[in-house]
């Protein structure tokens, strides 16, 4: 039986009341580590880098990869958080981009209806993923590593058929030419803004007066959008403690009356949906799809979720983390042009980065649990 002096220390303070001290609580925050490899990130191009990166069109060189990487590391991020994983996510982009193109192409739907049908795909291929994992016990990692197989498959042989023998859909631009609804999700966001800036010799801008940079790219506003969406539900939401329920403990959650399998289907269908929402948005700039659309995107996605904070147990992650993440590659990725270091050398960071973030996040873990 506990008595007073097992919650005590040996001050005869009570530990229940005893407060943390501040290094212990950032210590605790999942997107320590990211905020931390980040401003190393940048201290380290500021360095090597031309400086030219780190003018505003240089920013947004980078925003557009990174933001692409990190609507999915987000997706990626929610899920592992429920205790699971999704290596279909790359093979995901190019399966909805295969039926997006296919739709406005091969069938000449409206975009609207392209979009639509390329969504419900997603909720599809998303629940089939859930429903196996839990009707069969499997780990999500083997169920999903045979999607990752199944959809580029079906990626190729759809596109040979709808292009007649390529693995490459053209057209998509003539297509969607005039479109409003395309500037959702291809092209510039405020570009009033910017050129009223320009105007007013707030940003660079060429001799005819027109900005050097002209907006925001758009996938950039999505990824904001749903890093601050993705961290309200995690904090300020039921869903979201269930969220970390199904991570932490799945029977403990059943038998505290969170649905847990209703809560990892959601997040299977999240983690699709964003793949696809990657997929419309890479379709309608490129123009094209084919079928190395979103090749390894999966694993940059969980490597980034990872620095973020996500532990490969589930139960404890941030969505800002993955964020974050998501920056770092960005930088990495663009950054290395402005340098004369080879840029192959940006697979040797990948590879040092997730090992760098599980031995950090496995000292988060234990300091945070109390684990020896």
């Amino acid at each position: 039986m506990s008595t007073i002096y097992d919650v005590k220390d040996k001050l005869g303070r009570d530990e229940r009341v005893k407060t943390s001290s501040l290094l212990t609580t950032l210590i605790r925050k999942p997107e320590l580590g990211a905020v931390a490899g980040l401003v190393l990130v940048i201290v380290f191009f500021l360095v090597f880098a031309s400086p030219t990166m780190f003018t505003l069109a240089g920013i947004m060189n980078i925003m557009a990869p990174a933001s692409q990487l990190g609507i999915l590391a987000i997706g990626a991020a929610l899920l592992m958080i429920g205790g699971e994983f999704d290596l279909s996510l790359g093979s995901m982009i190019a399966f909805a981009g295969l039926v997006f193109a296919a739709a406005l192409v091969v069938w000449h739907m409206p975009l609207a209806a392209a979009i639509l049908i390329a969504f419900l795909v997603a909720l599809v291929v998303g629940t089939v993923n859930a429903q196996i994992v839990i009707r069969t016990g499997l780990p999500s990692f083997i169920v999903t590593l045979a999607f990752l197989f199944i959809l580029r498959g079906l990626t190729l042989v759809g596109l040979k058929w709808a292009s007649g023998g390529a693995t490459q859909l053209r057209g998509i631009k003539d297509v969607v030419e005039g479109s409003t609804l395309a500037g959702f999700f291809s092209g510039n966001a405020l570009e009033g803004l910017f050129a009223w800036m320009a105007a007013h010799d707030m940003i660079d801008k060429f001799p005819n007066g027109l900005p050097k940079v002209s907006g925001v790219p758009v996938e950039a506003v999505w990824f904001v959008l749903f890093a601050l969406f993705a961290t309200w539900l995690l904090l300020r939401t039921k869903f979201g403690n269930w969220i970390f329920a199904s991570g932490g403990d799945a029977r403990a959650a059943r038998n505290s009356g969170v649905p847990v399998n209703r809560v990892k289907t959601t997040l299977f269908v999240v983690t699709a949906a964003c793949a696809t929402l990657v997929a419309i948005i890479t379709v309608l700039d490129a123009g094209s799809t084919d079928a190395r659309r979103g090749f390894q995107k999966e694993f940059e996605a969980i490597i980034a979720a990872v620095i973020g904070g996500c532990l490969l147990t589930g139960g404890y992650g941030s969505a800002i983390g993955a964020f974050f993440g998501s920056l770092i590659f960005g930088m990495v990725l663009i950054g290395l042009t402005y340098t004369t270091i080879d840029q192959d050398w940006y697979l040797v960071f990948l590879g040092t980065m997730l090992l760098v973030a599980v031995v950090f996040n496995n000292v988060v873990r234990k300091r945070v649990t109390g684990e020896r």
